[in-house]
């Protein structure tokens, strides 16, 4: 029993530091997608059969340690490290004309990881208080995951667009998963989830093979970047997240992490959005108002985020929020290893003590491997990256990964699925606001959609 344990301990060690350090240097690379990279990762951990307590310390810990990371080209370049670091680019815009990008990064960093460590027991608290809800909630998927869906495209950019395509979007995903069960004799789950995430990448290589539209993608000159110098305030190589903050900071980043960890249903682009309105609006002074800014809004970003991974994972098994039909989605829906139908995943292999301490470990290794070197080492860090790294490479690499993914379930048809759901999955989303979330909450939906309304 206590060499089992032991082992399952090293492993967690291990997925958790193997997760920290690949999303370290993916971090530092302006524009990547959380859901185009973190995802294919932990799908690939799965697959090849971590433990599930591996596979739940990577993702995490890659989590934590992107949104470490990210905060290092919002801060110092001016460029939004991921999808999530877009709303933060307003204060270190303008603490970057101030003359203290760096001030702006050490708040970002240390309220995240503040965040991280106060989110994961409440989280997994409240998860574990919703679920004896899960047998109701299970009964109702098909409907939840309809109104949810729906409420999803409402708030989405594309809005009234969004709503109304989710009908032909069901119809296109239940016919090729016909195709899939005809050709294969199953039906599939990896090609739809990897093809969601490649589609804005698919769709935008598309525009470049096209001579009349390839002119939309085109830049003329080198980029310019203006790289603020490298300020160290503190002493030693660790310096303590508490300290980088003041106390109205700190006040402020715990009310923020507590409240948003209570949600699992909104996105954590909203949430952040929200809570810097409330915080523009309590603090005076244009420094003060927009440092706090940083650091909440960052804290914030966190706190949803593992709050719409733990709490499904903890309450139904079911991936019921944005984040968990996307970055998480690995843990809750990877055949043949973890399945939905029947219930055979974290949800029923992890006891909520465990996501409880597991988490904690993910946060405690991330914070260790990516805080110092963040605070010590992002300015040469940043210019290595912008000089050295190929951002479409980065991005070939994972949609090569997702390629092959698709190739292991279900062979070429499972690529051509992939490749087909990819392009009109990214033309809904660049072109009527349909994004990534709405289209895997769609795909949940699509049974009882096409059910409902066809008798099939």
């Amino acid at each position: 029993m206590e060499s089992h344990l032991f082992s399952i301990v090293l492993w967690a060690i291990g997925g958790a530091m193997l997760g920290s350090l690949i999303f370290f240097f993916v971090g530092m690379i302006a524009g990547t997608s959380e859901t185009a990279t973190i995802a294919p990762c932990t799908l690939l951990v799965v697959l090849l059969g971590f433990p599930p307590e591996a596979c739940f310390t990577f993702c995490i810990s890659a989590v934590i340690a992107k949104h470490i990371i990210h905060a290092i080209p919002t801060a110092l370049l001016g460029i939004p490290g991921d999808t999530m670091a877009v709303p933060l680019l307003e204060p270190c815009g303008v603490l970057r004309r101030l003359g203290a990008p760096h001030v702006a990064l050490q708040k970002m960093i240390s309220a995240g990881v503040f965040a991280s460590f106060i989110c994961i027991p409440i989280a997994v608290a409240f998860g574990a208080t919703l679920a004896p809800f899960a047998g109701v909630v299970k009964n109702w998927a098909g409907i939840i995951f309809t109104v949810v869906a729906v409420v999803m495209a409402y708030s989405s950019k594309g809005r009234w667009a969004s709503i109304f395509a989710l009908l032909p979007f069901a119809c296109i995903i239940y016919g090729l998963n016909t195709i899939a069960i005809k050709s294969t004799g199953k039906g599939v789950v990896i090609c739809f989830f990897m093809a969601f995430a490649l589609g804005p990448m698919l769709v935008d290589l598309f525009i470049a093979l096209s001579p009349s539209f390839r002119k939309t993608l085109e830049k003329k000159g080198l980029n310019e970047i203006w790289l603020a110098p490298a300020i160290k305030n503190w002493k030693g190589i660790i310096p303590n997240p508490l300290k980088m903050l003041t106390h109205k900071q700190r006040l402020y980043t715990l009310y923020a992490a507590i409240v948003s960890a209570f949600t699992f249903t909104f996105s954590p682009v909203g949430m952040t959005v929200m809570v810097s309105e409330i915080v523009r609006g309590r603090v005076k002074g244009l420094y003060e108002r927009n440092t706090t800014m940083a650091a909440v809004m960052n804290a914030t970003t966190e706190s949803t985020y593992l709050a719409e991974i733990l709490i499904p994972l903890v309450a139904f098994g079911l991936p019921l929020s944005p984040i968990a039909m996307g970055v998480a989605f690995p843990l809750f829906n990877a055949p043949p290893v973890f399945t939905t139908e029947p219930m055979h995943n974290l949800h029923t292999l992890m006891s909520a003590w465990e996501f409880m301490a597991f988490g904690w470990l993910s946060a405690i290794i991330a914070a260790l491997i990516c805080y110092p070197l963040a605070m010590n080492y992002a300015r040469s860090a940043s210019l290595w990256v912008s000089r050295h790294i190929s951002h479409e490479g980065v991005l070939g690499m994972f949609a090569s990964l997702i390629i092959v993914l698709a190739f292991f379930e279900a062979g070429w048809v499972g690529v051509a699925i992939a490749l087909t759901t990819g392009l009109l999955g990214g033309i809904f989303n660049k072109f009527f606001g349909m994004n990534i979330g709405v289209q895997f909450m769609a795909f949940y939906a699509t049974p009882f959609i096409i059910h409902s309304l066809f008798g099939v």
